[in-house]
């Protein structure tokens, strides 16, 4: 068995790797290849804290895995990661578990990945600013996602914590360099997302993070932290607005997603207003965006797909290029 830390993922595998690996989970979930239970997932009694177990399998991709993953969003107020997580993937024909990858890491290319794949697919070809909203632990995948699908001159990004958002955009100012794009802190998310082609909001926030009002003609949004029936970062008056509304699962996001569920509970929208999944227009089901005037929401909660196919196309780089440490039993 092979032992895939964070730096031997790195070692073999890009964020850019990802967004293909994801864009391809998308079109195999959205097309009826992939076998996904909806997740299994226990709270604590303090409610502070999620229990999640995510299994899947794809026999068309060769793939098989379970996911174990654990959601304590208070942990980033004692500097510790917000998620924890491991990764089994399983060999299809003998159902041993050939690799176990470190999840944290994983859990943050994919994320990350969905949103690029969003905004490769729904957002206007010439963008110019982004916004992020949360600079937790999987923000910076967020950023990179961003900057990988669309060239922007800047992106301005807003916490809670206005001393925390200057610290993660000076350390991603040096990170992604490479990219020429000015990232700097402002201290509200409405000053973020004011003019912004892009906004992603990747927070735990049971209120909405921004004025929806301000979002201008043209955005592509990504909601990507709201993954219980309470959290709503994203403002029904954005979610009423939206001409176009995508989900990477919309039976995974009418199950957990408070972004969606507390309007339409409210009756603010109805399913008449959703679009489909993302997956469709990837294999051209659906239509994507059809001008730069629309605004288009992407919400994710996150699918057992996406760990998948990542998990076995950074298993098979592993294997290719000799990383990880081998485990005999």
């Amino acid at each position: 068995m092979l032992l895939l830390s964070k730096s031997d993922i790195q070692a073999c595998y890009s964020l850019t790797d990802c967004i293909k690996a994801v864009e391809d989970a998308f079109k195999l979930f959205s097309t009826n290849k992939v076998e996904v239970p909806l997740r299994t997932q226990i709270k604590n009694h303090a409610n502070s804290g999620s229990y999640l177990c995510m299994p899947a399998l794809c026999e068309s991709y060769n793939a098989s895995c379970v996911k174990v993953l654990n959601v304590f969003p208070e942990n980033i107020n004692r500097g510790e990661s917000s998620i924890n997580a491991q990764v089994l993937n399983i060999d299809t024909e003998s159902g041993a578990i050939n690799a176990i990858l470190d999840g944290n890491y994983l859990t943050q290319l994919r994320t990350g990945a969905a949103s690029g794949v969003a905004i490769e697919k729904l957002a206007k070809s010439q963008c110019h600013k982004g916004a992020l909203i949360g600079t937790g632990g999987q923000a910076a995948t967020q950023l990179e996602a961003m900057l990988i699908s669309r060239h922007l001159d800047e992106v301005q990004v807003s916490d809670l914590d206005y001393s925390r958002a200057k610290e993660f955009a000076a350390e991603m100012t040096e990170k992604l360099e490479s990219y020429k794009t000015t990232i700097t802190a402002v201290p509200t998310a409405n000053m973020a997302i004011t003019d912004a082609d892009i906004i992603i909001s990747v927070t735990p926030s049971k209120r909405p993070v921004y004025d929806g009002t301000l979002v201008k003609p043209g955005a592509t949004i990504c909601g990507v932290g709201s993954y219980q029936p309470q959290m709503q970062e994203t403002p029904s008056e954005l979610v009423q607005r939206a001409d176009k509304i995508y989900f990477d699962s919309q039976d995974a996001v009418l199950s957990e997603a408070g972004d969606i569920l507390i309007p339409l509970r409210k009756k603010e929208i109805t399913q008449s207003k959703f679009t489909g999944e993302l997956g469709k227009v990837i294999s051209g089901e659906l239509a994507g965006r059809q001008s730069d005037s629309e605004i288009i929401f992407f919400e994710t909660v996150g699918i057992a797909a996406q760990d998948l196919i990542t998990a076995k196309s950074i298993y098979d780089k592993a294997v290719q290029k000799k990383v990880g440490t081998n485990w005999a039993n």
